[in-house]
C-alpha cells in the first residue's frame, strides 16, 4: 500500500539524523538548514514479533515483514506559506504525504545552530503550525471563490462543499488545524479532496539527549502540555543515540547498549508501529512451507479487499477466506491442530479483516 509518513520540522531538529536510522538510507545531514532540498524517501520494514513466532512454529524457507514509505522533508522556516526558504517546494512535499510525523527539538547542545537561537519546542511546534494553517487558507480561500459561481446556480453539491470550506477556513482562520474539527462520513470525502495539509493525522516525536531518553525533561512536558487536547501521540526519541545503535555490528552489541540506557528496544522500532497505526494501517498474514509473509491492509478492509491486497486476481475471483486468529495459531502450534481444536474458521465476503489474522484464500479466476 503506498502509504507515506512525511517527517516535517524547523531545520537542525534532527530529522535526517532520525529518516537515516529508519532507512538505512544516508541522507546528508549537517549543522546548517537547507541541508536537505530533495525529499529523500525510505522504504522500511516494520518490526512484528508475532512474525518472528509465526517464523519458529512454521519454519518456512523465508520471512518477509510488511513495509512502509518513510518521507524525509526539508526544514521548513517562518514565511515558508509565503515561499520563504524553498516553502513553496516543501509544502508540495508534505502535500504528498498521508500523515506527519513532528520532529521537535527538545535538547540543548551549543554546538548545533538552532534556526531561532534557543530551545523552546513550544514555539518551535507552533511556527510550523502557522505555516502549515497559512497555506491551507491559501487553498480554502481559492476554493470558495471558485465554488462562488456554481453555488450560485443552486447546483447542491456545491453548496454544500461551499459551506464546508466556510467552516474551514472559519477554524484555519482561528488558528487551529482542519484535523481539530470533526467530520461525518459524507464530509470526509469531499475534505480529502481539498487536499489539505493540516487535515492530515499527526504525531509529535520529542527528540531529546541520551540523558532524557528514558522519562523526558521540561522540554518535552511542556510540549505534551501543549498538544493536550489534540488527541495526538508524543513520543520520546534520541535520534543520536539511534544513530549510535545503527554504527553497531552485531545484535548482542545493540542490546547491550540498550541494556546500558534501560531500553527494551530501539525508539525507531517504536516510532514506526506508530507511523503505521498512525496511517490507519493493519497487518494480516500468510504462513506456509515457502513463506510466512505480512501484509499491509486499511482498517476495516474486507476479506476480498484484503486478498486484493496480494493481487487482484485473489478479490475478483474471491470465494471465501480461510481464517486462523493469531493467538490461536500460538497457542495450537499449527494449522491442524487448530482445526483439531474447533478454531479454524471460514468467512465470506462480508468479513472485516482483524489486526493479526493468519489467512488463507479460495479464488477462481
Amino acid at each position: 500500500m503506498a502509504l507515506k509518513c512525511g517527517i516535517v520540522g524547523l531545520p537542525n531538529v534532527g530529522k535526517s539524523t532520525l529518516f537515516n536510522c529508519l532507512s538505512n538510507a544516508k541522507a546528508q545531514s549537517a549543522n546548517y538548514p537547507f541541508c536537505t532540498i530533495e525529499p529523500n524517501v525510505g522504504t522500511i520494514s516494520v518490526p512484528d514479533e508475532r512474525l518472528e513466532k509465526l517464523e519458529k512454529l512454521v519454519n518456512p524457507q523465508r520471512v518477509l515483514p510488511t513495509t512502509m514509505e518513510i518521507v524525509d522533508i526539508a526544514g521548513l522556516v517562518k514565511g515558508a506559506s509565503k515561499g520563504e526558504g524553498l516553502g513553496n517546494q516543501f509544502l508540495a512535499n508534505i502535500r504528498e504525504t498521508d500523515a506527519i510525523i513532528h520532529v521537535v527539538r527538545c535538547f540543548e547542545d551549543g554546538n548545533i545552530v538552532h534556526v531561532d537561537g534557543s530551545i523552546d519546542p513550544v514555539r518551535d511546534k507552533e511556527v510550523i503550525d502557522i505555516e502549515l494553517q497559512l497555506k491551507d487558507l491559501e487553498s480554502i480561500d481559492k476554493r470558495i471563490n471558485s465554488l462562488a459561481r456554481t453555488v450560485k446556480s443552486g447546483d447542491k453539491d456545491a453548496v454544500k462543499e461551499h459551506s464546508l470550506a466556510v467552516k474551514i477556513k472559519d477554524v484555519l482562520e482561528g488558528g487551529k488545524s482542519v484535523r481539530s474539527l470533526d467530520f461525518d462520513e459524507l464530509e470526509k470525502p469531499i475534505v480529502d479532496q481539498m487536499q489539505l495539509i493540516t487535515s492530515k493525522p499527526v504525531m509529535y516525536l520529542c527528540n531529546v539527549d541520551e540523558a532524557s531518553v528514558k522519562n523526558g525533561n521540561a522540554h518535552v512536558e511542556a510540549l505534551k502540555a501543549s498538544v493536550a487536547d489534540e488527541n495526538a501521540e508524543v513520543l520520546i526519541i534520541g535520534a543520536a543515540i539511534e544513530a549510535d545503535i545503527m554504527e553497531l555490528e552485531t545484535y548482542d552489541e545493540r542490546q547491550m547498549f540498550l541494556d546500558e540506557l534501560e531500553l527494551t528496544e530501539p525508539g525507531v522500532n517504536r516510532l514506526i508501529r506508530s507511523a503505521y497505526k498512525l496511517l490507519n494501517l493493519e497487518t494480516y498474514f500468510t504462513a506456509g512451507e515457502k513463506e510466512v509473509r505480512a501484509w499491509t491492509i486499511k482498517r476495516g478492509m474486507t476479506a476480498p479487499q484484503a486478498a486484493g491486497v496480494i493481487h487482484t486476481d485473489f478479490e475478483k475471483g474471491f470465494i471465501r477466506a480461510e481464517v486462523i486468529k493469531y493467538n490461536d495459531f500460538v497457542e495450537f502450534g499449527s494449522e491442524n491442530a487448530v482445526k483439531d481444536a474447533g478454531k479454524f474458521r471460514v468467512e465470506g465476503k462480508e468479513y472485516i479483516v482483524e489486526d493479526g489474522d493468519v489467512m488463507h484464500f479460495r479464488f477462481n479466476v
